[in-house]
């Protein structure tokens, strides 16, 4: 294994590690939220909504890992041998991290729906 593979496999298995922390947080407190919501919205749809929220932001956060595992393990090999490509690596490493934000976002919007 290359310096380059190890560094794509400790930032993928970081990257998956926060996403189940904040998925075991999010279904963790859905439970005491559920119980303390103030609008009238049921308590079976709290956990669920909260439930969707995390699924969404924790498989985000896990394809956004694999993607930046992959594109970055072939951008680190592209600068070695054309380091004039930068602009255009870390342009396609942003794109495979936006992917994380699109569900960092869908998750947001879930839980301002349900309240």
């Amino acid at each position: 294994m290359t310096s380059k593979q190890a560094a794509a496999y400790v930032a993928a298995f970081l990257t998956i590690f926060t996403a189940v922390l904040a998925t075991a947080a999010l279904l963790l407190a859905g439970s005491s939220l559920a119980a303390e919501a103030t609008v009238d919205v049921a308590p079976e749809v709290m956990r669920w909504g909260m439930m969707a929220a995390a699924i969404a932001a924790g498989a985000s956060a896990v394809g956004a890992a694999y993607a930046v595992a992959h594109v970055g393990s072939a951008a680190v090999g592209a600068l070695a041998e054309k380091p004039e490509l930068l602009g255009r690596v870390v342009i396609l490493v942003g794109l495979a991290e936006g992917i994380a934000i699109y569900g960092l976002i869908v998750a947001i919007l879930i839980l301002n729906r349900i309240g």
